[in-house]
């Protein structure tokens, strides 16, 4: 098992910037993504960013150029580096890992966990 802590969600005006941090622990061998998703009220929840173990990183059309995804591999830790803030950016953000490999015999295996979610809201 995998457990993910996020950190780093709060109340900010518009314009402003946040960082959230993602820590994972446990059984930690073989995460190839590590992400963020966001979900707000009465929306499903949608992907914002994810950076693989090679450094590729994708992110969600509403945050390009305001949002940037890093990971320090030698902490397991993920941030979210949010910029020019809107008030639309307000949701429960969660961390993400996807846990994946071969195991002996040839199976492959993929392996999803959540964090619980931090609140980050946009308002004046």
């Amino acid at each position: 098992q995998v457990q993910l802590v996020e950190s780093g969600g709060g109340l900010v005006q518009p314009g402003g910037s946040l960082r959230l941090s993602c820590a994972a622990s446990g059984s930690i061998r073989n995460i190839n993504v590590m992400g963020w998703y966001r979900q707000a009220p009465g929306d499903e929840r949608e992907l914002v960013a994810t950076i693989t173990s090679g450094g590729t990183t994708t992110y969600a059309d509403s945050v390009k150029g305001r949002f940037a995804i890093s990971r320090d591999s030698a902490k397991n830790t993920v941030y979210l580096q949010m910029n020019s803030l809107k008030p639309e950016d307000t949701a429960v953000f969660y961390c993400y890992a996807l846990q994946s490999g071969v195991v002996p015999g040839g199976i492959a295996y993929e392996n999803d966990f959540w964090g619980q979610g931090t609140q980050v809201t946009v308002s004046s």
